[in-house]
């Protein structure tokens, strides 16, 4: 897959985005964990936790260790997010903005999570996570029941790295990371991210994938 994407370009709003999310996860107290999400099967719980374990494997990717399957295992965060929901999700955004920082276009991430030996260029990485980050934000949002934004140029950025997401057959297997594109008004560009990855703009609590 090609991103159009270019590091230095992208680190601000990937930045930006990244720091949004954690002022929605800041709402989130351990008696809303149980909520149901955008992310179909998943509990408010499961999100954080998916989203804290992600940040911690992209930030071992950068350093050059995230072939170590264990970085990526959500059953090491789960106990600390139902504890400390906030904290826990604050504490790994900072730890992956910290090493996107001092990573770079060129820099070898491993992410196994993709496949068997799967590495791709910081260039990509960064895209694909500020994808996640832009759209998980927003989910965490509708668990809450809460409505979502980002700058106009963090929502310009991550569109155009969604739109290079082909909405083919790949998205039909388990574990895809997306449902297909969902048809409908897309008054901004974050509407189209979230229509284009299998989002409802309005919020519903609909069957997408992660």
């Amino acid at each position: 897959m090609h991103m159009p994407t270019n590091y230095q370009t992208l680190l601000p709003p990937h930045r930006t985005a990244v720091l949004h999310s954690i002022e929605v996860v800041r709402d989130v107290s351990s008696t809303d964990l149980d909520r149901p999400t955008p992310c179909a099967g998943w509990t408010l719980l499961d999100l954080l936790a998916h989203m804290t374990v992600q940040h911690h494997g992209f930030a071992s990717a950068a350093r050059g260790f995230g072939a170590e399957l264990a970085r990526w295992d959500v059953a090491g965060v789960v106990d600390a997010v139902r504890r400390n929901p906030a904290g826990t999700y604050a504490d790994a955004a900072a730890d992956v903005l910290a090493a996107f920082a001092d990573a770079g276009a060129q820099t070898p991430f491993a992410l196994p999570e993709f496949g068997a030996d799967v590495v791709v260029s910081g260039e990509m990485a960064i895209g694909f996570h500020l994808v996640d980050y832009v759209v998980h934000g927003w989910d965490v949002a509708a668990a809450l029941g809460r409505t979502y934004t980002v700058p106009d140029d963090v929502a310009a950025a991550a569109l155009t790295v969604a739109l290079a997401v082909p909405d083919d057959e790949i998205r039909d297997v388990d574990g895809a990371p997306f449902a297909h594109a969902v048809t409908g008004p897309a008054a901004t560009d974050l509407d189209r991210v979230l229509r284009h990855l299998g989002r409802t703009p309005a919020g519903a609590l609909s069957s997408t994938r992660r």
